[in-house]
């Protein structure tokens, strides 16, 4: 019984050491050779280049180019590559893959409501998110002082960071006499709210067509802004249309 169990050992042994030994020998023979022999290539320089130049340019050398993330970065332009595995110079194999991370540019946040709030309080809200407050418009108004009515940019579009958003403050009601706020690219329907409550009132609306912006968007005014006109004044819009529309 012992010498059976002894006989299979070392039959076990010896295939074992049969298949090392053609495995080692298909290494040094075929696999080692085949790798040593294959064409090398030195990667090139990628950073600062747009994805689509990089890719040509590894496509020139025989070199795959994988997308590994995108990184927000100021200081490249959207699109373009600001870090590289293999590094440059660096001697790789026909056929190797080059990892590529490329820039998203600054990062974009979305624009907060500020409508109602104090300056200090929109300040503060616009700094949390990276952005800053910008030039700030007074506009006689029945609503309470020193309360921001409007704002530059709507609630969620996006922006970058370092981005400025301009705001319209209300100072009360003046006598007589009113400064004309900026119109332009707001909707219809929200410069009648400001005029109304500017004590204004709508003149002629002229209607034009835009295949590019959305319908009963503002995109000329007259008076125009920074004109002071009296309380109870006309302010004419022109206004887009979709082309089907008639005048």
């Amino acid at each position: 019984m012992k010498n059976n169990k002894r006989k299979s050992f070392l039959i076990k042994t010896l295939l074992s050491f049969v298949v090392l030994v053609v495995v080692i020998i298909a290494f040094n023979n075929f696999i080692l050779p085949w790798f040593v022999s294959s064409p090398e290539e030195i990667v090139p320089n990628l950073v600062g280049k747009t994805y689509e130049n990089a890719v040509a340019e590894l496509d020139s050398v025989n070199l795959q180019a994988i997308i590994t993330d995108t990184i927000y970065n100021e200081k490249y332009d959207v699109g373009t590559v600001i870090l590289q595995k293999p590094n440059p110079g660096q001697v790789v194999k026909n056929g190797r893959r080059v990892y590529l991370f490329i820039s998203g540019g600054k990062q974009t946040v979305k624009v907060p409501n500020l409508k109602g709030k104090s300056i200090r309080e929109a300040k503060f809200t616009l700094e949390r998110i990276g952005l800053n407050m910008g030039e700030i418009q007074d506009l006689p108004s029945n609503n309470p002082k020193d309360m921001i009515y409007d704002q530059q940019y709507a609630e969620g579009t996006p922006l970058k960071k370092g981005d400025s958003v301009g705001v319209t403050l209300t100072i009360g009601i003046l006598s007589s006499r009113v400064i004309l706020p900026d119109f332009i690219g707001k909707s219809l329907s929200e410069v009648i709210e400001i005029l109304a409550d500017s004590s204004l009132r709508v003149g002629t609306v002229t209607y034009r067509v835009s295949n590019s912006l959305l319908p009963n968007t503002i995109i000329d005014q007259f008076p125009s802004q920074g004109n002071v006109v009296s309380v109870g004044s006309q302010v004419d819009l022109f206004v887009t249309k979709n082309s089907e529309k008639e005048e």
